[in-house]
């Protein structure tokens, strides 16, 4: 009986120690991380989904720079088998089809193995996002619920809504990076490219009642240029701000699986609702591909959808 890929996350150390030194892989991760400038969670990601190919192709004596279609198309069989999802799935598949690409790029494979594979269909699925109101409700929380740090997590709230931010560009933001009148900030997103983001009245108004509190905080001996802080003055980390977020939506009532990239599909979804150009949201979020931003004009059928059933008279 063949044995099964193991599907424990790693880190992108442990990833990297889990692959042979004698095959590819930990060259492309390098790769990845000097060249292509990956962030730390994605390479450990990809590390992560490449090891679980890696321990595949071992168990069948075969190196992964060395593997072909026979042995994708079993790779994808033994994570479907284990109960994956099929985005998940994609996931490792799109990792195993970078790594490829990379060999072909460098001469060092003639064909890509990769190039009969199909992804598996997965359902689509809407980004969790809330409506104009229920944002301004959710923003409202730090100073009417009183917990933890109100001034900081309003201005938390409204800069990552408002700015249209990643959890990791927002707690990568630095003072530094935010103009004097806190109207807009530079952001070095993924792949290291570089865009400017807007903040609104309301984010510049909670920027400048937290300000003051967040200098208060900062310890002589542990000086941050982080934007963001924790209470003891240190920056804060992605962790951190995925467990503010969580304290609010859970007191929120609105019922709904609320994250920190909830506010991210937020702004673009109001953005879109709002007529703005689905290009003009795609600069602003930092997309390389404008298909990934065009899943927001279905978020606004769906709206149109929803108001026709309300007001036709037969549309129910």
């Amino acid at each position: 009986m063949k044995e099964k890929v193991t599907t424990k996350p790693a880190s992108a150390a442990t990833a990297v120690e889990a692959i042979p030194a004698s095959n590819r892989l930990p060259a492309y991760l390098d790769y990845l991380k000097a060249v292509r400038g990956v962030a730390a969670h994605t390479l450990a990601a990809y590390g992560n989904d490449l090891a679980q190919f890696a321990a595949y192709c071992a168990n069948r004596g075969v190196l992964p720079e060395k593997a072909d279609a026979r042995e994708l198309r079993g790779f994808i069989a033994d994570l479907s088998a284990e109960g994956r999802s099929s985005p998940s799935v994609n996931r490792c598949l799109s990792s195993v089809r970078g790594f490829f690409r990379w060999l072909c790029r460098f001469g060092e494979r003639a064909e890509n193995p990769c190039d009969a594979l199909r992804n598996l269909k997965a359902p689509r699925v809407l980004p969790v996002f809330l409506w104009e109101q229920e944002m301004a409700r959710f923003s409202e929380l730090p100073g009417k619920e009183g917990i933890l740090w109100p001034e900081r997590d309003r201005a938390l709230i409204m800069t990552m809504y408002s700015g249209g931010l990643r959890i990791s560009e927002l707690v990568s933001l630095t003072l530094g990076n935010v103009d004097r009148d806190l109207s807009r900030a530079r952001i070095i997103g993924k792949g290291n490219k570089e865009r400017a983001v807007f903040f609104s009245d309301e984010a510049r108004e909670a920027l400048a009642a937290y300000l003051p509190a967040r200098t208060a905080r900062i310890k002589a001996e542990r000086p941050t240029d982080s934007l963001f802080v924790s209470l003891k003055g240190g920056a804060l980390s992605v962790p951190g701000v995925r467990w503010i977020i969580a304290r609010y939506a859970e007191r929120s009532g609105l019922g709904k699986n609320i994250h920190p990239h909830s506010l991210r599909h937020s702004f673009a979804t109001h953005l879109v609702n709002s007529g703005c150009d689905v290009r003009v949201v795609q600069e602003l979020l930092g997309h390389a591909s404008i298909s990934t931003t065009q899943r927001y004009t279905h978020v606004n059928m769906e709206r149109l959808r929803k108001v026709y059933q309300q007001a036709h008279p037969h549309g129910e």
